[in-house]
């Protein structure tokens, strides 16, 4: 029998992909000997097959039965006894943290029973009623599938009419009624009575959290995250503590270091007299963690110990959970924190000076998204700035946009090409949608554990919450400036500034963070740039880790440049050398006349003409651009696309001429030349039909015009004194014929070269593996090239039969939902397909030169995870745009590091 239950005392952390992340991190607490409340978690194989199958596997239940009798017996209780009635809580808990996104149920136990058992029991007739009032309000919502706002319209109702300020002014009698209105909402909605078998409350409770899975708004965050689809989530369940028992009670969320900054210290938020989800819900403002310390020392003190302890053992900064009842104090999840890219970087390099961890592991600690984010601009320190009032910085950045109330309008603002930022009083899990899409999220309630600043920081999207001076009513589309009487609407611009919480009226300038002046111009213009103590440390602690990882990466960076100025910016952000210097820019504006000129030709010697007219353009731009990057290779892909992209477009140029012709103009011998020959040129699958090396071959002309160009530029240089080093890549090669014909006409050019300037040229020659049939026979084409250069982003629509221009907007989305793969294969490297042509054509090539140079020039050189990938396989280098430069130099140190640690042949896992 599959074992699909197991006891909190059973696992420990690093059973995440069974038990989940939190499961795992329960069973490890439980292990250090914590005060966790008793529980068990359902595994995520089980979540699998009633995903897959629609049902639970059939032990599933007899073995949840187990589990609550071992529970039961821990705690001297039975589940929902009337008179003395065992609680339990119901969580998600995928491997990976998706916060907020799945569902939670408390207090799952109550019945009209067993709450007058719990009120005698705790002696608290008003706590054992708000536990109930809360469980069929969580359990309408989630489990049934009940809207939320019949609960909160009967709830704010009672407030309303009674003058309360919040749920604590409640009464004994007011809970009561509203267990009444609530069970009649649910009655409404479903047709049947609220469930009063404690069984079948938590039978449900676990399906419920299983469906969650599949809820759009955690597959949108899924998607956003690149978490698989098909991993499914565990289900945690735990014995409940409460911490609505009134004074001496409350729950909180502490870090043991500040996820915002990194910086040590006592963070977190608590709640008195509250419960569960409280905190996070951001509906009542927070006290700061450190006022715990005044209401109940013994919890406080140890809390900072276990707090020290779990930073200690994890070797990280942790997210924790707790509740204290009466004085007692509970743990109830702990996790690895999410953190704000500049905390990551700070805590990383904290981390090794303290000797938690080795400057290797302060490396594979933070991420090239990460270091993404650092490179966004910020908020010019010297502008004029109008102040709109302040809140609590929860995620770093700078914010500028309109305002925006509710996903629909966020969504459609953007896709008119808006930038937004989202104004709410709390934020929820259906607020997701327009999070993602926002510059920036500002909310008048809640703390830095909110659901708000939670989300926003895993987004890497800056953030202010719990600004109470801000009165927003999304009905009215307003947003109220209490202390000023000030009002803001819909559509106004407004910036947020998410490290200081200060709120700006109106559009503010940006300016360079100083963390991409030091990746640009060095450490001392870094250090410069900063204007603050925080940003000092975190230039220097980003310039420690990025030396290291260049120390240790095996892999060299490279950059996709066309022109000298992007080469420049390129060698700046500390590219060695250019991956792909696209020649087919160099073909357009006015010389694209040229190229009709030489498509026209009757002839070869006019069509030669044509060609001679173009050289010297070409022999410049190659001079730029190996000036530009003297002594680093420059690796120039010959020209790739078709000729129609050279040429007016057929239909365009049709109704030009038709019109010309009704109105009785008169049409040139040209324009009819023109259109013949767009005509004749024109194809039904243009990006499989005349181009690459095929062009090359159909118009020899061409290649000898780029090879004169390329080598007329190293020879003009080396007479300077330069020291130029391009290589010549021939595209889309099948078969080792083509690559044969062309490296002939090469040689033959170089060597004439050499002969006219006197300066000897010794030019590799190599070719992009872009066609699956290239990457087969890669052994034969080796025999024949001087290099590689996995063109990935036509070998992935090559092999997938994907013509990226019309899938991406068209069925990836529905590819996504129905899980045929989690992240686009164009933005990341497809392991069993892709993957599997690249692995292959590394081998084969190799095979024939166990030497050869190989490396990748598609957009998945500066991807993360494709990085790992093809440090893996053995590729000499990566190229990226120049952008990406600083994020692949990072990866790569990562991938060497963690490849030295794990190595694997990754085939196997394919």
């Amino acid at each position: 029998m599959t074992k699909y239950v197991y006891d909190f005392t059973e696992g420990d952390k690093d059973q995440k992909d069974l038990l989940g992340g939190k499961g795992a991190n329960l069973a490890e607490m439980t292990n250090l000997g914590l005060p966790v409340p008793p529980g068990f978690t359902i595994t995520t194989e089980a979540c699998r097959v009633y995903l897959n199958e629609g049902a639970a596997p059939e032990e599933l239940d007899v073995q949840v039965t187990g589990a609550i009798r071992e529970v039961e017996a821990k705690m001297g209780k039975h589940l929902g006894d009337p008179a003395d009635p065992l609680l339990m809580s119901v969580r998600s808990g995928a491997k990976f943290s998706m916060p907020g996104m799945m569902e939670t149920v408390l207090n799952i136990g109550l019945n009209d029973e067993s709450v007058l058992g719990l009120a005698e029991q705790s002696g608290d007739e008003r706590f054992a009623w708000d536990s109930y009032r809360r469980l069929v309000q969580m359990f309408g919502k989630t489990v049934l599938h009940i809207e939320g706002e019949p609960f909160a319209d009967a709830l704010h109702a009672l407030q309303d009419e009674k003058g309360y300020a919040g749920d604590p002014d409640m009464t004994t009698e007011d809970l009561q009624r509203l267990v009444v209105e609530f069970k009649a909402i649910v009655k409404e909605a479903t047709g049947h009575d609220f469930p009063q078998n404690p069984r079948e409350q938590l039978d449900l409770a676990i399906k419920a959290v299983f469906n969650s899975w599949n809820t759009e708004r955690a597959r949108i965050y899924r998607r956003r995250e690149h978490i698989p689809n098909d991993i499914g989530t565990a289900v945690n369940v735990q014995t409940m503590v409460f911490g609505n028992m009134g004074a001496g009670s409350g729950t909180g969320v502490c870090f043991t270091r500040d996820p915002s900054t990194g910086h040590s210290g006592v963070y977190g938020d608590y709640l008195e007299n509250a419960q569960g989800e409280d905190v996070v819900a951001g509906i009542r403002n927070t006290l700061p963690l450190s006022a715990l310390g005044e209401l109940d020392k013994k919890s406080y003190d140890e809390l900072l110990a276990i707090m020290d302890r779990l930073e200690i053992h994890y070797r990280d900064l942790c997210d924790i959970e707790f509740t204290v009842e009466r004085g007692k104090l509970w743990m109830l999840q702990t996790r690895v924190g999410k953190r704000t890219p500049a905390a990551a970087f700070r805590v990383a390099d904290q981390l090794v000076d303290e000797r938690l961890i080795t400057r290797d592991e302060a490396v594979t600690r933070v991420t090239g998204d990460q270091l993404t984010s650092l490179l966004f601009p910020q908020f010019d320190k010297d502008a004029k700035k109008v102040t709109i009032t302040r809140g609590m910085p929860a995620s770093p950045g700078a914010a500028v946009g309109e305002i925006v109330m509710d996903n629909a309008t966020a969504v459609a603002r953007t896709q008119a090409g808006a930038k937004v930022v989202l104004v709410r009083r709390e934020t929820n899990p259906e607020d997701l949608q327009g999070m993602v899409v926002s510059e920036g999220i500002l909310t008048a309630r809640g703390g830095k554990t909110s659901h708000a600043a939670v989300v926003a920081r895993g987004m890497g999207r800056c953030c202010v919450v719990g600004a109470d001076d801000l009165v927003v009513d999304d009905v009215a589309g307003t947003m109220k400036v209490k202390s000023t009487g000030k009002e803001f609407k819909v559509g106004d611009i407004i910036a947020i500034d998410g490290t200081t919480g200060e709120i700006f009226e109106g559009d503010v300038p940006v300016t360079d963070s100083p963390v991409t002046t030091y990746l640009a111009e060095g450490l001392e213009a870094g250090l410069a740039a900063a204007h603050t103590d925080d940003d000092r440390d975190l230039v220097g602690a980003v310039d420690r880790i990025m030396s290291h990882a260049d120390e240790k990466r095996r892999m060299l960076v490279r950059a996709n440049a066309d022109s000298p100025e992007d080469a420049a910016r390129a060698r700046a952000f500390g590219a060695q050398g250019i991956g792909l210097c696209r020649t087919e820019h160099m073909f357009l504006g006015s010389r694209r006349k040229l190229i009709e000129k030489m498509i026209l030709a009757h002839d070869e010697a006019t069509q030669a003409e044509a060609l001679a007219e173009l050289l010297p353009y070409q022999r410049e731009d190659f001079i730029g651009i190996f000036d530009a990057m003297d002594g680093l290779p420059v690796t120039v892909r010959l020209i790739d696309p078709p000729l129609h992209e050279f040429l007016p477009d057929l239909t365009d140029l049709s109704v030009k001429l038709a019109v010309k012709e009704a109105k009785g103009e008169e049409i040139t011998d040209d324009e009819r030349e023109l259109l013949a020959a767009v005509k004749s040129h024109h194809e039904q699958n243009p990006m499989l039909g005349l181009r690459g090396v095929r062009l090359g071959l159909k118009i020899p002309g061409l290649i000898r015009l780029q090879v004169r160009a390329i080598a007329e530029a190293a020879a003009h240089l080396m007479k300077e004194g330069k020291d130029p080093k391009p290589e010549i890549m021939v595209p889309l090669i099948g078969g080792v014929r083509e690559l044969q014909i062309v490296r002939d006409m090469a040689l033959e050019v170089i060597a004439e070269v050499s002969k006219e300037t006197g300066v000897e040229l010794e030019l590799p020659i190599g070719n992009m593996i872009e066609l699956p049939r290239a990457a087969v026979s890669a052994d034969t084409i080796a025999t024949e090239s001087d290099f590689f250069s996995f063109g990935t982003n036509d070998l992935t629509q090559t092999t997938w039969g994907f013509s990226r221009d019309d899938v991406e907007g068209t069925f990836f989305n529905e590819y996504f939902d129905y899980g045929v793969f989690g992240v686009s294969p164009f933005e990341s490297v497809d392991l069993g397909g892709v993957g599997a042509l690249v692995d292959m054509g590394v081998q084969r090539g190799r095979h024939s030169k166990p030497n050869m140079k190989m490396g990748v020039c598609g957009e998945h050189g500066g991807d993360p995870s494709s990085i790992h990938f093809f440090e893996k396989v053995g590729l000499n280098y990566v190229s990226c745009s120049p952008f990406r430069v600083p994020v692949a130099r990072l990866e790569s140190g990562r991938a060497a590091i963690e490849n030295e640690t794990t190595y694997v042949r990754h085939f196997n896992d394919l």
